[in-house]
């Protein structure tokens, strides 16, 4: 079993890393798709601030997934510091540097390797969830996830994990505009960018810039990865 994670597998023909890239793009753009999908990029967010936390000597104290995609992370420690701005910076970057990561593999045609990566943060997490629905969800993306990487074909295990490569990479981008639009039609001010805006010198819109920036960067180094070539 251990020989086989590093076994790479040949990627799949042009036009079906084109068209995962295209249902990928449908799926975050399609707001009735992206409603049913959209979290997965959450539960990649809110891995994000728990693994930074624990990196950064934080404590975890749990993780709520929502039904409405939201989701939050319960971390003790200093409210100012490094370590609280690396927190509240994961979030919105975790999707695309997972990724841009992920994409690395692929593009080496490592695809158990990926797949086994992915089931162990899949199950690393679940550990620290708080809710049912949190629960429900974990447990269905990492049976789906199990099923992929056991019993599906090599062709098949290439063809879902190019389009959840690009899943994350273009569906890390949407939730930076997301919670802008919801900063302009609302007073309130919880969202990370806020929250970052309140210690340190920098206000919002300078972090939701810097979200902005580095994901669309993934985004791109992740499509060089995928489709080496297309720039």
């Amino acid at each position: 079993m251990f020989e086989q994670l590093f076994q790479t597998q040949p990627s799949p023909d042009y036009p079906i890393v084109v068209a995962t890239g295209l249902v990928a793009v449908a799926a975050v753009v399609v707001n009735v798709v992206w409603r049913r999908v959209r979290n997965v990029i959450t539960i990649a967010h809110e891995g994000g601030h728990a693994l930074v936390a624990l990196l950064t000597g934080r404590q975890l104290h749990g993780i709520r997934l929502h039904s409405d995609t939201s989701g939050v992370t319960f971390t003790r420690g200093r409210e100012r510091g490094l370590s609280a701005i690396l927190t509240l910076l994961a979030g919105y970057l975790a999707p695309s540097l997972l990724g841009l990561g992920l994409a690395f593999l692929v593009g080496r045609g490592l695809i158990v390797l990926l797949l086994w990566v992915s089931l162990a943060l899949l199950v690393a997490m679940a550990l620290f969830i708080r809710n049912l629905y949190g629960l429900v969800t974990m447990l269905i993306t990492g049976l789906l996830v199990f099923a992929v990487t056991w019993w599906a074909e090599p062709d098949v295990q290439a063809t879902l994990a190019y389009l959840g490569v690009w899943f994350l990479l273009i569906g890390g981008v949407r939730p930076v505009w997301e919670v802008h639009r919801q900063r302009l039609r609302s007073r309130d001010r919880r969202s990370d960018p806020d929250q970052l805006a309140g210690i340190t010198p920098l206000p919002a819109v300078v972090w939701l810039l810097f979200f902005a920036m580095v994901n669309l960067a993934c985004l791109a180094l992740g499509s060089q990865l995928l489709i080496p070539g297309i720039w």
